[in-house]
């Protein structure tokens, strides 16, 4: 895990084992080939992005594959960053964004203590454009302003396997794509101990 510290917020960048990459993605297609569990588990209307589909999995999927690999993960970002640890996390919900060409996730900031995006599919070339700064599927994390020794933008070029944790309220966007093919990603909400998060307990 390599913990990022561009401008205040902590950022984690990881990566995600072939073997769980594998079983989000079976799960997955599992759902988009029955049209009654892809309208039960639609989660589109609750979220901002303008993609071509969001699915959210169940929690006996999540703690029966996903759970460990989290929590272990989470933890370790917590001890680099604040060096502490907590058994109380709860993941509140984990869905799937497929992304097209032209598709977009507007600026938009997350509910909970930490969040989290990983990455199961990306299209070749996602980043050709005609412009020099190769943004184009990309996302960015937004924080504050651009001042003297100060970014205020953090631009992650995604590749299959990473994972991105970061505080719920880190404004990010994920831009569009000019390729054919699908960007596949997951996000997260969780929450940890509140002895943790709620800073003035200190």
């Amino acid at each position: 895990m390599k913990v990022l510290s561009p401008f205040g917020p902590k950022i984690a960048v990881l990566k995600i084992p072939k073997s769980i990459i594998k079983k989000i993605n079976d799960e997955f297609e599992k759902i988009i080939k029955d049209k009654n569990l892809t309208k039960k588990n639609d989660y589109s209307k609750k979220l901002v992005g303008q993609v071509e589909q969001e699915i959210e999995l169940s929690s006996s999927f999540i703690n029966k594959n996903l759970k460990k690999f989290i929590n272990q993960n989470i933890n370790k970002f917590l001890q680099s960053s604040l060096n502490k640890k907590t058994k109380k996390i709860n993941i509140k919900n984990l869905w799937i964004v497929r992304q097209f060409k032209n598709d977009y996730n507007p600026i938009h900031y997350h509910n909970g203590d930490i969040s989290g995006v990983g990455y199961l599919k990306i299209p070749k070339n996602l980043t050709k454009g005609n412009k020099k700064i190769k943004t184009n599927g990309t996302i960015d994390f937004i924080h504050g302003s651009k001042s003297f020794l100060n970014k205020s933008i953090y631009n992650h070029v995604p590749k299959v396997g990473d994972l991105i944790l970061f505080p719920n309220y880190l404004m990010h966007t994920a831009y569009p794509f000019k390729q054919e093919g699908e960007r596949r990603s997951f996000s997260f909400n969780l929450e940890v101990d509140k002895k943790i998060s709620n800073i003035f307990n200190d």
